[in-house]
C-alpha cells in the first residue's frame, strides 16, 4: 500500500540553516520504496524522523524506566506503545513482543535504550537476552534494526535465543561458528521469498532468475497495490540491507529463504501478512538453526532489485541478463 503522509527529503541547506539532531542521511531515506511497505509503524516512524530532522531545538536524552534513552530509541518505543495499542482495540489484548529465555533467564518485554545502559564488556545478545533491553545508536542501522524487531518480533526474539545457546556452549570468541554466522548473514541481510507456487521459490533456489524473477511476473505481488491474486512476494529481514537500500544499487544481494504459503495468505491485510509470517519465520529459522549442518550457504542469494515491483528497470527483461548480478548457481557441492 502506498503511504501518502510520508515526508519528502530535505535539502542539504535546510538542515545546514536548522542544525537537526539525526545526520543528514536520515533526510534521504524514502518512505514509500517498495521494499519497505512491510515495515510495522512504518507511517508513524517516518513522520518522527521526518519531525526530528527538521527540528531546530536540541533536546537532551530522556529516561525510560529507569535507562537512558537518546532520539532513535524514543522514536521506536513510542512506535512499540502504539503498535500495542493498535492490537489491544483489534484483538482486545496486546501481546507484547518477549525475548525466548534460555536456561534460568525469564522472558522479558522489550524495549530500546541507549547504547550507554550497555555495561562495558557484556555482549549486546546477552545484555538483550537478560534484560529485553535492546542498546540502541542515534544512526541508520540501528533504526532500521528496531524497525525490524517491530515487524518480526517472535523472530528476531528467536535469532537472539540462539546466539545466546551458542555463547553457552562456545563462549564468545573472534570465530563466531556456523550458527552465529547463519545467524548474522540472515540478520543483517536477509529477506524471505514468500510463494503458493512452490515452482518459484525452487527456481530461486537454483539461481534460475528466469523461473522465478522474469517468466512468472505477473504472479508477483506489488508491495505498492497488494493483490490477491497474487503468488510471490518478498519482505526483507536484513536491517543492514535496508540500511544499504536508502542508496540502492543493482549489485545488492540478499540471503533469502523460502517460505511456502497457501493461497489464501494472499486475501490477508498487509498486517495480518506480517503477523502469520513471524510466526512462520520464526518456525522456519528454528529448524534451521538446530541443525547441526547448518551454514549461511542454505540461505539463497538474492539480488534484491531484481524482485518485481521493486525497481522500475527490472521491468524490462534484458535487466537481468546481468552475469556480474545474476551469476549462475554454486549449489551443486551443498546438495
Amino acid at each position: 500500500m502506498l503511504i501518502t503522509d510520508s515526508p519528502v527529503a530535505l535539502d542539504a541547506d535546510v538542515l545546514s540553516e536548522s542544525p537537526p539532531m539525526l545526520d543528514k542521511s536520515f533526510a534521504d531515506i524514502d518512505w514509500q520504496v517498495p521494499w519497505m511497505c512491510h515495515i510495522n509503524q512504518l507511517s508513524i516512524i517516518s513522520a518522527a524522523i521526518h519531525s526530528l530532522i527538521s527540528s531546530s531545538e536540541q533536546n537532551n536524552a530522556v529516561v525510560y524506566e529507569g535507562q537512558p534513552i537518546d532520539v532513535i530509541a524514543g522514536v521506536l518505543n513510542n512506535a512499540f506503545n502504539q503498535q500495542s495499542s493498535n492490537e489491544q482495540s483489534s484483538h482486545g489484548q496486546a501481546e507484547l513482543p518477549m525475548t525466548k529465555p534460555t536456561h534460568n533467564n525469564q522472558a522479558h518485554t522489550l524495549k530500546f535504550v541507549s547504547q550507554d545502559a550497555l555495561p562495558e564488556g557484556e555482549a549486546y545478545e546477552s545484555f538483550i537476552a537478560t534484560t529485553g533491553n535492546i542498546p540502541t545508536r542515534d544512526n541508520l542501522h540501528d533504526l532500521f534494526n528496531g524497525s525490524i524487531w517491530l515487524t518480526f518480533p517472535k523472530t528476531k526474539a528467536m535469532l537472539n535465543y540462539y546466539h545466546m545457546l551458542e555463547i553457552a556452549a562456545q563462549g564468545i570468541s573472534e570465530r563466531r561458528g556456523r550458527v552465529r554466522d547463519t545467524i548474522t548473514v540472515f540478520d543483517e541481510n536477509g529477506a524471505v521469498l514468500v510463494t503458493s507456487d512452490a515452482s518459484i521459490g525452487e527456481a530461486l533456489v537454483n539461481f534460475d532468475w528466469q523461473a522465478s524473477l522474469v517468466k512468472p511476473r505477473v504472479k508477483w505481488d506489488d508491495p505498492q497495490q497488494s493483490n490477491s491474486h497474487a503468488q510471490a512476494a518478498v519482505y526483507i529481514f536484513g536491517h543492514a540491507l535496508l540500511e544499504q537500500l536508502v542508496y540502492p544499487r543493482k549489485p545488492l544481494c540478499a540471503h533469502s529463504i523460502v517460505i511456502h504459503v497457501a493461497q489464501e495468505f494472499f486475501n490477508l491485510s498487509l498486517a495480518e501478512r506480517m503477523r502469520y509470517l513471524d510466526d512462520e519465520v520464526a518456525y522456519y529459522m528454528d529448524e534451521l538453526l538446530s541443525k547441526n549442518d547448518v551454514t549461511p550457504r542454505q540461505l539463497a542469494p538474492l539480488p534484491i532489485l531484481g524482485v518485481p515491483h521493486f525497481w522500475s528497470e527490472n521491468a524490462d527483461p534484458s535487466f537481468y541478463d546481468d552475469d556480474y548480478v545474476f551469476r549462475s548457481g554454486r549449489r551443486q557441492k551443498s546438495n
